[in-house]
């Protein structure tokens, strides 16, 4: 009995135990789900818009979860009492929020703010195009664009006049921006400034830029409402950035029916610093036997052009940067003489120029950064002016023997230093300021037919102080807030400019700006010295812009007022022009529009352009405020580069447009002394030129090549149009000849050829 009941009591016992262990975990999980807290909310931007995806976790526990696609959250806790709640999601800041769990419920709201970064914040684009490897997405025009542009012949100034704003003058040298002076704008080379950016110019004929644009890796054309570190231009600033360390040593080849030259690279082992070195040698007179010119040259342009440079890595964020130029060119010819029929005016130039650039750019520790440069160049121009007769023997005739037959000899000194000092704050925020010192002298020798002198120096001295705000308080909301303070030594005056521009995302991709400034500049030298005291002149700029920009698309289209102050206006002193005061006035508003596709037709880049502009100023000899003559109402241009992979060709179109430019013969008022009226004026025939260029890539495709060639042909004014850009006459006002260019069309010739290095991919990628 004893045994059978113990049998009976193990098996019940076995049945229960199950039971009670249930009983068990059911009252623990009861307990313990007593104890949590919930906590739920939603996390908003500072827009109070969902954040989905955010990510919420209790600091130092396993507790958290991440918001979903409406920005709302849920989970439970054990903790009890004060914790650090961390909530963080891509493009926003993270944040820690104190909270104190109690309770078997809690609620917590979050808002989160916009971490400011490069990649997804608004860029501040109001009144400039930039093009550089650092902003691809914004880049307008790179090298591989001005070269191939069909209508540019490889000169940067060329290319920008594709773009809205510039004007198409083809008279005279320099960029033309929004109804200003060629003076009106300036260049700067690695943050200093640049005299004498073109070849001396003949005249009615357009000097081309001295520099090649395979030195430069970024381009900013400002046509207005430039920064603060940036002054003495009343219209537009052209800001280039050399090239750094090269890929890998090379050397380089080119012949053309125009020129011929050489140069080579060396990149060191650890690919710390490089040297290089290029010559050329120019000379025309192939061509112009074989195209006809309007001008009889007896000596056709010619020159010999080497430059020079190192880079040196001094950090891993430091490079110091040398380039330097040395230029000699000259030329000689006669035209029909409109004031003496059967005569001949004789023309012959001879310059040398020397240009020296010294940059360096460091980062310190406490993101401080420095930039520092130095430039010096020195002009030599010898121009000589006088009559020929039938057979090219030179003539004095009577009283035109003082306004025909002389010499002129320039010589000009210019250096320039310019030190920024930048400090970088949370975000992109960030503080730059510095100072710049510009000097110049020139010395003009104006030698009559009996050889006396008439010498002349101007020397200036401008000091500046400037300094300028980034400030970024969302990625879509961004300001740049500047001033500029300069000394005048020459004219001891100083001014004070202040220039704001403001940016607001407005959509994927786009945006709107606003931009602001005031831009003061010297009077022109050949206006010195004036009869009376003169001051700065000035322009007010006001820009209002929208752009929408993607890797292969860019979509410009911006209005702008510009307010011209203080202009030099000129006077009859002794049947000579002087600057008689700053009583001249004007302005200039518009619109312009910009599209460049590289996506929607397959190997296909183009880009279309167009500007309205509406100006008028009373400056000069100008009788009242007029349009002057290098400003057409209406300018376009279509662009457009095709590879042809089956041909390794790459096709290049441009067509340029601008409407009739006005005309004026301006003389004095034989009934009012010291006024002026005018003797003839009228409108010019619109300005249309078609361009086509071809370049042959015989090596594309071919593995391991350690070479690269280009060949290139290049024809200007295809349809061989009428081009006309105003008139040229005589001194009785009697005659007058229209100013054509000196051939209607010019064919180009050449290969190019790199050694060492391939750069076929380099071609194909940007669409050579």
């Amino acid at each position: 009995m004893v045994y059978k009941i113990n049998y009976f009591n193990f098996e019940t016992n076995l049945e229960i135990m199950p039971r009670l262990a249930l009983i068990i975990t059911l009252l623990l999980t009861f307990l313990l789900s007593s104890a949590q807290t919930v906590i739920t909310g939603m996390v908003t931007d500072n827009k109070k818009q969902p954040v989905p995806g955010a990510s919420l976790t209790i600091k130092d526990t396993y507790d958290g979860a991440t918001a979903d696609s409406s920005g709302k959250f849920r989970f439970k806790t054990t903790e009890k009492g004060a914790h650090i709640l961390i909530i963080s999601s891509v493009g926003f800041k993270k944040i820690e929020l104190p909270i104190t769990i109690e309770g078997a419920f809690m609620e917590v709201p979050v808002q989160l703010k916009q971490e400011v970064n490069e990649l997804s914040a608004v860029v501040i684009t109001a009144g400039a195009f930039e093009a550089s490897d650092r902003k691809r997405a914004a880049a307008v025009l790179t090298s591989l664009d001005i070269v191939t542009t069909a209508s540019a012949n490889a000169d940067v100034t060329g290319a920008l006049k594709t773009l809205p704003g510039a004007q198409q003058v083809g008279e005279s040298e320099g960029l033309f921006v929004r109804g200003g002076t060629a003076a009106e704008t300036k260049t700067f080379i690695d943050g200093t400034l640049v005299n004498n950016f073109f070849f001396t110019g003949a005249p009615n004929i357009a000097a081309r830029g001295r520099f090649s644009p395979f030195i430069f890796k970024g381009t900013v054309f400002s046509t207005g409402g430039y920064s603060a570190l940036y002054g003495q231009a009343l219209s537009s600033a052209l800001i280039l950035e050399s090239i750094d360390l090269p890929d890998q040593s090379s050397a380089s080849l080119n012949i053309s029916v125009l020129s011929i030259g050489s140069g080579f690279q060396k990149l060191n082992k650890k690919k710390t610093a490089s040297w290089g070195f290029n010559y050329g040698y120019t000379n025309l007179d192939l061509a112009f036997a074989v195209i006809k010119q309007q001008q009889d040259y007896s000596k056709s342009p010619g020159g010999h052009n080497i430059d020079a440079n190192f880079r040196i890595k001094t950090s891993k964020n430091g490079m110091l940067k040398y380039y330097g130029y040395y230029n000699s060119n000259s030329l000689a010819f006669t035209v029909p003489s409109l004031d003496s029929l059967g005569y001949r005016d004789r023309f012959s130039l001879k310059n040398a120029n020397i240009y020296q650039n010294l940059s360096w750019k460091e980062q310190f520790k406490k993101k401080w950064r420095l930039n520092a440069g130095i430039s010096y160049s020195n002009n030599r121009d010898d121009l000589k002016f006088g009559m020929t007769d039938a057979n090219k023997i030179d003539v004095t005739l009577g009283n035109l023997a003082f306004a025909k037959n002389f010499d002129i000899e320039n010589r000009g000194n210019y250096f320039n230093a310019k030190l920024v000092l930048e400090k970088r704050f949370k975000g992109l925020n960030a503080l730059r300021f510095g100072s710049e010192y510009n000097h110049s002298n020139d010395k003009v020798n104006f030698i009559l037919f009996s050889g006396q002198k008439f010498p002349s120096t101007i020397k200036e001295n401008i000091y500046a102080l400037f300094a300028e705000q980034d400030v970024y308080i969302t990625n879509n909301l961004a300001g740049k807030f500047g001033v500029r303070a300069e000394h005048s030594e020459y004219f001891n005056k100083s001014n004070i400019a202040p220039r704001i521009s403001l940016a607001y995302k407005v959509g994927k991709n786009a945006q709107a700006s606003l931009a602001y400034g005031q831009f003061f500049q010297n009077p022109e030298n050949r206006n010195l010295p004036a009869l009376n005291p003169l001051n700065f002149q000035k322009a007010t700029h006001y820009i209002a812009q929208y752009q929408k920009t993607t890797s292969l698309t860019t979509f410009r289209a911006e209005a702008f007022y510009k307010k011209y102050d203080d202009l030099v206006k000129t006077g009859l002193v002794n049947n000579q022009q002087r600057a008689v005061s700053n009583a001249g006035f004007g302005d200039a508003k518009g619109f312009e529009l910009f599209w460049r596709d590289k996506k929607n037709i397959k190997n296909l880049d183009y880009w279309i352009s167009y500007s309205f502009l509406d100006t008028k100023r009373d400056f000069a000899n100008f009788p009242f405020a007029i349009t002057p003559n290098f400003a057409a109402k209406h300018t376009a241009s279509f662009v457009a580069k095709k590879f042809v992979s089956k041909w390794k060709t790459n096709v290049n179109f441009s067509y340029n447009f601008a409407s009739s430019r006005p005309y004026y013969n301006i003389q004095p008022d034989a009934n009012n002394a010291g006024k002026f009226v005018f003797a003839d004026r009228g409108k010019i025939d619109p300005y249309h030129n078609v361009s086509f260029a071809l370049n042959y890539l015989p090596k594309i495709g071919k593995k391991n090549a350690k070479s690269f060639v280009v060949y290139v042909l290049s024809i200007s004014n295809v349809f061989n149009f009428k081009q006309q850009f105003g008139y040229n006459y005589s001194f009785n006002g009697q005659r007058r000849q229209e100013i054509v260019p000196p051939s209607r069309q010019f064919i180009f010739i050449g290969a190019f050829f790199s050694f060492g290095v391939d750069r076929s991919e380099d071609a194909i990628n940007n669409n050579l």
